[in-house]
């Protein structure tokens, strides 16, 4: 049976190695980040979108103590190593690599990818985004993705606990 290629979920200095290689040989990195704790829809054309804007896509991943502090205590539903493995999985996504933190502040400062990616919630300014001085500093950029309507982790949940209660209570 084939598994997903774990080869790239990888840890911060592996991919700060590969890194400099990459800008040795001109090549855009993008990044993005987030929780992709029930992955969706949404997810996979963000990461499409993301991907577009550049060579190599990485996705860094909040730890499941990260997604907790974040997302509160029922949260994850998906442990960080089956998340990681499902987000590697896809094809527009390059390298996976796992943070522990709240924000990716300190990742994308060692990693310094050329674009980084928030969703377009961000792109009105009435939520900060605490990674801007550190990216706009080494001159990278700041893209803002599209939303799409109605695919959220959130929802999500909250559809499935609708269902379940449903059914219990008939």
């Amino acid at each position: 049976m084939s598994r997903i290629p774990v080869e790239k979920v990888l840890p911060l200095d592996d991919l700060m190695a590969l890194r400099a290689g990459w800008a040795v040989a001109g090549k855009r990195v993008v990044w993005t980040n987030g929780c992709f704790d029930l992955l969706h829809v949404g997810h996979i054309r963000s990461f499409q979108e993301a991907k577009s804007l550049g060579d190599i896509l990485v996705v860094g991943l909040n730890s499941d103590r990260s997604v907790s502090s974040i997302k509160g205590p029922l949260r994850p539903v998906v442990c960080e190593e089956d998340r990681a493995e499902l987000v590697a999985a896809l094809q527009a996504v390059d390298y996976v690599t796992i943070f522990d933190e709240p924000d990716p502040v300190r990742v994308i400062s060692l990693l310094r990818p050329d674009v980084h990616c928030k969703g377009a919630d961000y792109a009105d300014g009435r939520r900060p985004v605490p990674e801007r001085e550190v990216v706009e500093g080494y001159g990278g950029e700041i893209r803002f993705l599209p939303l799409h309507e109605g695919r959220s982790t959130t929802g999500l949940i909250g559809r499935i606990a609708a269902a379940y209660v449903g059914d219990v209570c008939k």
